[in-house]
């Protein structure tokens, strides 16, 4: 045989082999019960719709829970199809059956781990999960495409949006608040994609941050006072910081007495005072009419006689109303955005400025920001995973064309430990802020030593 044969022939093995360990993969996730399922899946279906039109009745005391009947369903059904099938796998198909039908599919499971606080569906056979800090790979699979779209569509139809080809993205939220970004082919090219941010069934307090390390006692009771005294705060930070955590625990301090506007795009804030209107933003109709942004919304919470402005997130011109409203008496508002640090959190609010379409010299730009922000707070996710405040900076006002900031806490970094952890402390800077005299003007009077670096 010639070299040149003798190489075509080994070309031939090599894409034999390839094919062959594609069709492993597809084989190894491919359930061999899924004809079944799809017929006892349309009989639960038509069952559904009795318990539907009876379901008062389900609400009764010691009454089974939809879950189960589902469950038991299925195992009668599976009695009657094939007897034959181990009970572990009855088990097994039963919940998942029983997850598709009442809830997010093969994702249930990892939806109800209080562990996982980050669930991405990377197509159908592709499924990380964020646990503590660090990404992990999952057996959990769907069956195809068209699955993971069930699922998509299933969480935005309830509050009314939707996903096609003509507007393959969405924000929305599930029933817990829990954020949820979905993207699908043509932009999509590995199948429709999932990114779920999970939220804690019950909301973290400042006294979690004190127990993760996020913050020390004296930062807490000193970020307690800047909120209780109304000054304007920003939290920065990158994706998957903690910046909204930190802004549902910051707002947590607003006294119960005040009237509180909340601005998103899927509302996520969770707050617990009485006095609480929540505004969404919307998205255009299939006709690319009738969207709702947050910039319109700010400008209409002005109207609605707040004592607190409390956005989710600033992202373009909506800014500059931002900043016009705490300019104007709507002392006390709080926002998140995205920077790498204070500096760069300024830097971003220049920018979304000029995205409103207002032609202004950057120094009168610079004015309303300075006179508008009274604190920054930057958090960070570090690289063992674990997210921590690491400044705490106060906006101090103008040195001719430049905004003056003032670090009042910083995180020291001071190594790793043998387990990969960071380790490090809170520290203060020693510098008292200028707007003390502003928190004494409601009766908050911080001691001395809250600034002192020895006390850390």
């Amino acid at each position: 045989m010639s070299l040149l044969a003798r190489i075509e022939k080994q070309k031939l093995t090599n894409a034999e082999e390839s094919l062959n360990r594609g069709k492993n993969v597809v084989q190894l996730k491919r359930d061999p019960y899924d004809e079944l399922k799809t017929v006892i899946h349309k009989k639960v279906i038509e069952e559904l719709k009795e318990i539907e039109k009876n379901k008062d009745s389900e609400k009764e005391p010691g009454s089974q829970s939809i879950a189960e009947k589902i469950e038991e369903m299925v195992l009668e059904i599976i009695k009657k199809e094939n007897d034959t099938i181990p009970r572990l796998d009855r088990l097994r198909i039963a919940k998942e059956i029983s997850d598709d039908a009442i809830g997010f599919g093969p994702i249930t499971p990892l939806l109800e781990d209080e562990n996982i606080t980050e669930v991405m569906v990377n197509g159908p056979d592709n499924v990380y999960i964020e646990r503590k800090g660090k990404l992990e790979l999952t057996d959990v699979f769907f069956r195809n495409n068209n699955h993971v779209m069930h699922v998509i569509e299933k969480i935005v139809a309830p509050l009314g949006r939707r996903i096609d080809e003509s507007s393959p993205m969405v924000d929305a939220r599930l029933p817990d608040g829990s954020r949820v970004n979905a993207i699908i082919p043509p932009l999509s090219l590995k199948g429709p994609s999932i990114t779920i941010r999970k939220f804690f069934k019950d909301p973290l307090t400042i006294d979690n941050l004190i127990e993760f390390g996020t913050v020390t006692p004296q930062v807490a009771d000193f970020l307690e006072s800047c909120v209780r005294g109304r000054l304007n705060i920003i939290v920065s930070g990158g994706t998957g910081s903690g910046k909204t955590t930190t802004l549902n625990i910051l707002s947590a301090f607003i006294p119960d007495d005040e009237r509180i506007v909340t601005i998103e795009d899927a509302a996520e804030i969770q707050l617990r005072q009485r006095h609480v209107l929540t505004l969404e933003s919307r998205p255009p109709n299939i006709e690319g009419k009738g969207a709702i942004t947050i910039r319109d919304l700010v400008r209409n919470a002005l109207r609605m006689r707040p004592d607190r402005i409390v956005v989710g997130e600033v992202r373009s011109g909506e800014a500059l109303d931002m900043l016009q409203a705490m300019n104007t008496g709507h002392d006390g508002s709080l926002t998140t955005g995205h920077s790498n640090s204070p500096r760069d959190m300024l830097a971003r609010l220049e920018t979304m400025v000029l995205m409103a379409g207002m032609e202004l010299p950057v120094k009168a730009i610079r004015e309303q920001i300075a006179s508008a922000i009274d604190l920054i707070i930057h958090q960070s996710r570090l690289k063992d995973g674990s997210r921590k405040i690491t400044h705490i900076t106060e906006v101090q006002g103008m040195e001719g064309e430049i905004i003056t900031l003032q670090d009042v806490y910083v995180f020291k970094q001071e190594g790793i430990d043998e387990e990969g952890k960071i380790k490090g402390r809170f520290m203060a800077t020693g510098i008292r802020p200028k707007f003390l005299s502003n928190l004494e003007a409601y009766g908050i009077n911080l001691p001395f030593e809250i600034f002192d670096p020895s006390v850390f």
